[in-house]
């Protein structure tokens, strides 16, 4: 596990939400190479724009690499993949979607870790399967025990 952060504008703790991202990755039973990054707006934007083709920034974007395949071959680990996070837009969306800047990163953390790891919410089952697993490893390793009141997965 590999976490930076190269962004000014909100204070984040890396080692933190690094142990998140492991500890995600140690419940799904996966060993291997993830880097979690944290980027400003414009780092974000330029991202969202080279690999999603949308304009402006996004809250969080995944990159898996390996899948899964040739988990670990002659001791050399699995590539997971990039998770690269940005806090400007976390802190300008938490009031209206988890809540708090605390449970926004946690929530963008857990899902862009699922994302690396095949998880996806391009039907609505697969939206519902996705929600149920974060709020499950939000539960296990970030609140320990249940969400807090007014948190919430979907855009208000």
């Amino acid at each position: 596990m590999v976490g930076a952060d190269e962004q000014d504008v909100v204070t984040v703790d890396v080692a933190r939400w690094s142990a998140l991202a492991e500890a995600v990755l140690a419940d799904a039973q996966r060993a291997g190479e993830l880097t979690l990054t944290f980027v400003d707006g414009n780092e974000m934007a330029a991202l969202n724009a080279e690999h999603m083709g949308a304009a402006g920034p996004t809250d969080v974007l995944s990159f898996p690499l390996d899948d899964g395949s040739d988990a670990v071959a002659d001791g050399v680990p699995e590539l997971l993949g990039d998770v690269v996070v940005c806090p400007e837009v976390a802190a300008a969306q938490a009031a209206g979607h988890a809540g708090t800047l605390d449970d926004e990163l946690a929530l963008l953390v857990v899902h862009g870790v699922l994302h690396v790891l095949g998880h996806d919410h391009v039907d609505a089952a697969d939206a519902t399967a996705m929600r149920e697993r974060e709020r499950a490893l939000l539960r296990a390793h970030h609140w320990h025990g249940a969400a807090p009141i007014g948190f919430r997965q979907e855009h208000a």
